[in-house]
């Protein structure tokens, strides 16, 4: 189980102590020659050539100009090469700055206010992921019968490992994209959105066209190719009908149609918790890929093996995390937190993985009852290692802890008690999802907003957990029949009551640094809370 779990949650701790350099710079940050303008679709095509190994394509970005500026930065990961960037049907002087940076200059500024629209073209061998979803790239392989299966993952490392974009996350497309894939004509392309075309074209090959009409965060788009079967169904969502796909591999649909049932379930669990599904207009699907998924936003991406849990074992040690496929779940759960509410700036990842593990604890709530739920999560706890906080460093593209998975779910679950009102914390999750819909956010909104909705102040319990490595500690000193409390190991003036029992009662105490004494023979702290108790 410890193996399982360093496995999942690796991606994320390993760049703590690394130096950082000006490409970490130029992609974690908000660089001039990226905010003077505002990015309102992408038209990416790419044709394919598994044989090879090798892409080539092309991206038209339309843009507005929010401040006059001539000089734009679109980053493109070695070993792909920019051929080419087009303006006005005119060739732009591309230049480097890094490894990964392509800048260009227009022949002169352009005026604020408008929009505008440039090309850029590409090709190459792409990186090649190893071990995906945790070494980004792209993935190349076969199925039994020998066809291609090619798939994208690029989470942490960037889109423009395998298409040229603005590569940060604080900027979206708002008016969607189109993904245009060419394939040999034996498979099939899924991205996400909805299948506009799927043709033949005069040289025997395929071309799907995918288009999405929501914002997208980059590492939310993907490619997906392979000899898919197809089935669909339609939801009875809070906003009306939701057409729900499904693409799996043709030798497992059988399998398929028995295990996917989690998605309707999934479904039905986190409209209840979250709200109606945030992208009706591009439905949801599950497609099967060859590594284990990711959260591709409409284009939810499996790769579990048809197995309950994580590969078949339950990360909480409960045995509730085996009545549920951990795939399916968790990454669709993501829809709402990482592709609906978006973070930033990578620092802030624990806004999407935080709260998306908290999700699985209320899908086992919500489908097996408030105790389940409860102790799904506690048990998660096992994989918290405090080693370094959950908080990234900023403008760097380095996200934090691994702690981020199973502790900022805690977190989330011990606020919940601190609330201590099932409806208005349900309420306030709903409402994160209606009033940050479609909208990238930092940790601080977030904070913000959750401490104006409850009408408590929230601010050193968010500091407590995702800024240090210290689990507060309610030091206890029993003599005769009075006993003393205190909060150790805590930020400065922490506050945060915690229910306890007192000789039978439940009752609700605010413990300070200072020794509180309360009469009592028997006291017992709920343990929903993330806390230690230490007796003297």
């Amino acid at each position: 189980m410890r193996l399982t779990l360093l496995l999942l949650f690796s991606i994320h701790g390993i760049a703590s102590l690394a130096q950082f350099s000006r490409a970490d710079s130029l992609r974690g940050s908000e660089t001039p020659e990226r905010t003077w303008w505002n990015l309102t679709h992408y038209d990416l095509f790419v044709k394919v050539f598994p044989s090879e190994q090798k892409i080539s394509g092309k991206n038209t970005i339309r843009f507005d100009v929010l401040k006059p500026q001539k000089s734009m930065q679109i980053d493109l990961q070695m070993p792909l090469v920019m051929d080419s960037v087009v303006f006005q049907n005119k060739k732009l002087v591309v230049r480097k700055d890094g490894p990964n940076v392509h800048l260009f200059d227009f022949p002169e500024e352009l005026n604020r206010g408008q929009s505008y629209v440039v090309t850029c073209y590409y090709s190459g061998v792409p990186r090649r992921a190893i071990n995906a979803p945790w070494d980004g790239g792209i993935v190349w392989s076969q199925d039994t019968k020998g066809k291609p299966i090619v798939a994208t993952a690029c989470q942490g490392i960037g889109a423009s490992i395998w298409w040229p974009c603005k590569d940060h996350m604080y900027d979206e497309p708002e008016q969607g994209m189109l993904i245009s894939v060419n394939t040999p004509k034996e498979v099939m392309n899924v991205s996400n959105g909805r299948l506009k075309e799927n043709r033949i074209e005069a040289d025997d090959t395929r071309t799907t066209v995918w288009e999405v009409v929501n914002p997208i965060n980059n590492y939310g788009v993907n490619m997906n190719i392979g000899d898919y079967a197809h089935w669909s169904d339609v939801y009875p969502g809070e906003k009306g009908p939701l057409n729900v796909d499904f693409y799996v591999y043709a030798e497992n649909l059988e399998k398929a149609k028995v295990h996917f049932v989690d998605a309707q379930r999934t479904l039905q669990a986190f409209e209840h918790w979250f709200g109606a599904y945030p992208f009706y207009e591009d439905g949801y699907k599950l497609v099967e890929v060859p590594y284990l998924g990711m959260e591709h936003q409409s284009s939810v991406t499996y790769g579990n093996m048809y197995n309950k849990g994580y590969l078949g074992r339950d990360l909480s040690g409960t045995g509730w995390g085996l009545k549920w496929d951990y795939i399916i779940i968790h990454e669709s759960g993501h829809e709402w937190f990482a592709n609906n509410i978006t973070y930033r700036d990578a620092a802030d990842m624990w806004i999407h993985e935080g709260f998306t593990t908290y999700s699985e604890g209320l899908f086992t709530e919500f489908h097996y009852g408030k105790d389940a739920g409860f102790e799904y999560l506690r048990g998660l706890r096992k994989g918290i290692s405090n080693k370094t906080p959950i908080i990234g460093t900023y403008n760097v593209n380095q996200e934090g802890s691994a702690d981020m998975y199973p502790k900022g779910a805690n977190l989330l679950h011990t606020i919940r008690q601190v609330v201590n009102n099932d409806s208005l914390w349900r309420k306030v999750l709903r409402d994160l999802n209606k009033d940050f819909y479609h909208q990238v956010v930092t940790t601080q909104r977030i904070e913000s907003y959750m401490s104006n909705k409850l009408q408590m102040d929230l601010s050193t319990i968010f500091n407590q957990y995702l800024r240090t490595t210290n689990i507060p500690t309610l030091e206890i000193k029993k003599k005769r029949k009075k006993l003393s409390y205190r909060w150790i190991n805590v930020v400065k003036d922490f506050t945060m009551p915690i229910e306890v029992e007192i000789d039978g009662k439940k009752t609700r105490i605010i413990p300070t640094e200072v020794f509180q004494e309360v009469k009592c023979k028997k006291f017992e702290v709920n343990p929903n809370y993330y806390i230690r108790t230490k007796k003297m």
